[in-house]
């Protein structure tokens, strides 16, 4: 089952648009779900501000029916399901997408200040989610692109690589192994230069690594790597300006322990050019 979250908002209805497309590539139930207060939907009618309720529980529902209809409209054949979930939408969508293979939200909601390059909601589920999410920034028009992956020698980099193998393959796209660093090289005079090329080799070491055995288990996916001295934040969102979709670990090798969500990922959970998707320290098996 895929999840993805709305709140009437274009950026919501395009996540709709994307989910609608993955949910069709494995053959999977699409959940359409919208979050709103509990005290309408627990309210009985002759309670205080009835009216209110009312009004606030045909909104929802009028929310809901428009992203089940476009849904229909991208793809008649993918199963559509919808729900009201009470609450506040950021641990709703959470508790909801415990049995989800993946979450789905817009980049930014009713809710944000225009202008915000990211919505409250993609930024709090992200990181905290069990299952991998996706942050839809806009029409995907590259949906075709293909499929770029960041690799840092993490344990949460490592599942990011397999999640992206089987994206790819999904697809019927390349994919774009991408492993930048910018550690400064120690020393200088005659021996910058020697250290420099240790360094390029230990990373190029990092990136074999991430991939070795990938390519056995996914033969139809053409791989292409990219070793590149920069940041990763930069490197990577310039890739992500071509690719179909950008997948990233949680967190990297050089963030704190405890942390939920990353420096980079973050970072490009504002900035990237295409569809991120954020999977957890601990990749779930797939799930329809």
């Amino acid at each position: 089952m895929i999840l993805v979250g709305v709140d009437g908002s274009q950026a919501g209805f395009e996540a709709v648009s994307w989910a609608v497309r993955e949910a069709a590539l494995r053959g999977a139930t699409l959940r359409i779900a919208h979050v709103m207060p509990a005290w309408p939907l627990e309210a009985s009618e002759d309670a205080p501000y009835a009216d209110v309720g009312r009004w606030m529980r045909e909104g929802a529902t009028a929310v809901l029916n428009d992203a089940v209809e476009r849904a229909r409209r991208e793809d008649d054949r993918v199963e559509v399901e919808s729900s009201l979930l009470p609450g506040d939408p950021r641990s709703a969508l959470l508790d909801a997408a415990r049995d989800a293979w993946m979450l789905v939200v817009g980049s930014h909601g009713l809710g944000g200040f225009r202008g915000m390059l990211l919505g409250s909601v993609a930024l709090g589920v992200a990181g905290h989610a069990t299952c991998p999410v996706a942050v839809v920034r806009g029409p995907s028009e590259r949906s075709r692109g293909d499929v770029v992956v960041g690799v840092d020698g993490s344990a949460a980099g490592a599942d990011a690589v397999g999640f992206a193998f089987a994206e790819a393959s999904f697809r019927g796209t390349g994919l774009r192994a991408v492993h930048a660093w910018n550690q400064p090289i120690a020393g200088g005079g005659p021996f910058a230069m020697l250290d420099a090329e240790e360094t390029a080799q230990d990373e190029r070491r990092v990136l074999a690594e991430a991939l070795a055995g990938w390519s056995e288990r996914y033969p139809d996916v053409k791989v292409t790597e990219q070793l590149e001295y920069g940041h990763p934040v930069d490197v990577l969102r310039d890739a992500s300006a071509e690719a179909g979709l950008l997948v990233v670990g949680s967190r990297g090798r050089g963030d704190l322990a405890g942390l939920m969500l990353g420096s980079v990922s973050h970072s490009l959970l504002h900035h990237a050019a295409c569809p991120l998707i954020v999977t957890p320290a601990v990749a779930p098996s797939r799930r329809a």
